[in-house]
């Protein structure tokens, strides 16, 4: 219950990065920004090439190009508005924009989570079960996964935001945070919150363990295929076909996990921030640079758009 003589929050303030001076924050926003415009632009090109190059119209790539728009959504929520906190660090948000923001960052966080693991799973199929491959992955298998990852963002966003802002918010006001997150705005509420630390838990599991696990399994199984392959340049071949995906799914699980399945008693707000910028500013860059860097068939296509000779095998 909250406490008498209460008064009731109706907006918030971000502390961000207020406790830096005036000339680092510069440094970030300029450092931010930069990263910000790198991302959009890279998930736009990797969008259009796989949109425009009938070579790239394969389920790899359907999923791929649904991961850079969820990617460009998932910042859009986020890195706009800290941006604009860097140069004003006193900016605040009513509880309406606060429940919005924390809506959209957790539907195209978690619908990338899942993403990722129909992406693992396509490159099972591809790897362990060639011959079924275009009957298994067809258009309609593809769009339910998307679909479905999406659906549950979806769900899951509303159950944490339902959970979090069925509480009060009195006298404490300011995030220590720079954008609306479960974990920081719990520690604002007047009530026991040890119902909504449950909720929360929950769905971390759901959409941290669940997908880690599947993936988990699909890779066991795909270097289990690979390792019976007889010819090295053929389990080489298999190996770069995985190499981009599984390194965008370490560092995608890795930084989530580590603030969202650590026990409240080790979560340090500080070092949650500092993460928080990895996998909102960092991690979504790491999509295109990955898959336009260590992919032949990405390359090859925007070598072809730009009207160059694709490389050689």
């Amino acid at each position: 219950m909250p406490k008498p003589n209460s008064t009731f929050v109706t907006e918030f303030v971000f502390e961000g990065f207020s406790s830096f001076g005036w000339r680092h924050r510069l440094v970030f926003f300029v450092v931010f920004l930069t990263l910000y415009l790198l991302t959009l632009s890279g998930n736009v090109i990797i969008v259009t090439i796989i949109r425009l190059d009938r070579h790239l119209h394969t389920p790899m790539y359907f999923f791929l190009s649904m991961l850079s728009v969820s990617e460009t959504c998932y910042t859009v929520a986020i890195i706009p508005r800290m941006l604009s906190g860097l140069l004003n660090p006193h900016q605040t948000i009513d509880i309406q924009g606060c429940a919005t923001q924390l809506f959209f960052y957790l539907t195209f966080g978690i619908n990338n989570c899942f993403l990722l693991t129909a992406m693992g799973y396509d490159r099972y199929v591809a790897i362990c079960n060639p011959l079924r491959y275009s009957v298994i992955m067809g258009k309609r298998a593809c769009v339910r996964l998307s679909s479905g990852s999406l659906g549950i963002g979806l769900g899951m966003a509303i159950v944490q935001v339902m959970s979090v802002f069925g509480l009060p918010f009195c006298d404490g006001f300011v995030i220590s945070h720079f954008f609306c997150d479960v974990r920081p705005l719990l520690k604002l509420a007047c009530a026991d919150t040890t119902l909504n630390e449950i909720v929360n838990l929950a769905v971390s599991v759901c959409v941290l363990v669940l997908p880690m696990g599947l993936v988990f399994i699909s890779y066991v199984l795909i270097i289990s295929t690979i390792l019976k392959i007889a010819s090295a340049d053929g389990r080489k071949k298999a190996f770069a076909t995985c190499a981009s995906h599984l390194t965008v799914v370490i560092i995608h699980y890795g930084c989530a996990s580590v603030v969202y399945l650590k026990p409240k008693s080790q979560s340090s707000l500080g070092q949650d921030r500092l993460i928080s910028v990895t996998y909102t500013v960092i991690t979504p860059l790491l999509n295109p640079v990955v898959y336009s860097l260590r992919n032949k068939e990405v390359k090859d296509a925007l070598r072809r758009a730009l009207g160059r000779k694709p490389l050689s095998p």
